[in-house]
């Protein structure tokens, strides 16, 4: 009697505890989505993205910037093995290698985590959040003429990326209706010019306020143009 009604009590406690911590999909999708939504990188008009320069560059890495020139952002490439790094530096195997890319705020935490896999020929990034789920991907739509990626959640399209000018680096990113509500360029008369000093540097102008996962992916094609996209065209 004692046994059964102790194994009762445990099972009581047991459910308690599931409905406490427990959570729905929704919820949590509510959760991250509130989290991303504070961040300063969905919350700036204006991304100043300055691609470090370095000696040898085998590990990408990126400082993104409001319009005041405060660093809000970082995107390091991970989890490369000294392997890998040679292997970039002696052959042009390049754009045939999986990257990994995280983006994190000021503090150090993960926002957004991006992955390219080894492509052949037309490549795809999945764009996922700080815990690891899929929030959306990347996808390469062509591969002669001007390139364009698509946005895609689920596998529905909600939005593109498109290159009108590759070597001068102007990106128009649209939404489903193919209205372009962000763009990716060089040129920014908003901006002091001692934040183009280098060529490094190029600005992301969004134009409205945008709802999730358009946002993210928004975002994630802006910051990943040169690491996972830019570097499969040698227009």
């Amino acid at each position: 009697m004692g046994h059964r009604s102790r194994r009762g009590k445990g099972l009581a406690q047991a459910r308690l505890q599931r409905r406490c911590r427990g959570r729905t999909p929704q919820q949590d999708h509510g959760k991250r989505t509130s989290a991303m939504s504070t961040s300063p990188l969905f919350n700036n008009k204006v991304l100043v993205v300055n691609q470090k320069a370095k000696l040898i560059e085998v590990t990408n890495q990126y400082s993104v910037s409001d319009a005041d020139g405060n660093v809000i952002a970082h995107v390091n490439e991970v989890g490369q093995s000294k392997a890998k790094k040679l292997l970039r530096v002696v052959t042009s195997v390049d754009q045939f290698l999986t990257h990994k890319l995280e983006i994190t705020d000021a503090t150090g935490a993960v926002v957004l985590a991006l992955t390219r896999p080894a492509k052949v020929f037309k490549s795809t990034v999945i764009v996922g959040d700080a815990t690891g789920n899929e929030l959306g991907r990347i996808v390469q739509e062509n591969v002669f003429g001007k390139i364009s990626f698509g946005l895609e959640v689920g596998g529905r399209k909600i939005g593109a990326i498109k290159a009108e000018n590759w070597r001068a680096w102007d990106f128009a990113i649209e939404d489903a209706d193919g209205r372009e509500v962000a763009r990716v360029t060089k040129k920014f008369v908003g901006l002091a010019k001692a934040m183009f000093t280098t060529a490094d540097n190029y600005v992301v102008e969004i134009h409205d306020d945008l709802s999730q996962p358009l946002a993210s992916l928004v975002v994630a094609a802006a910051l990943s143009i040169d690491t996972a996209l830019k570097q499969d065209s040698k227009l």
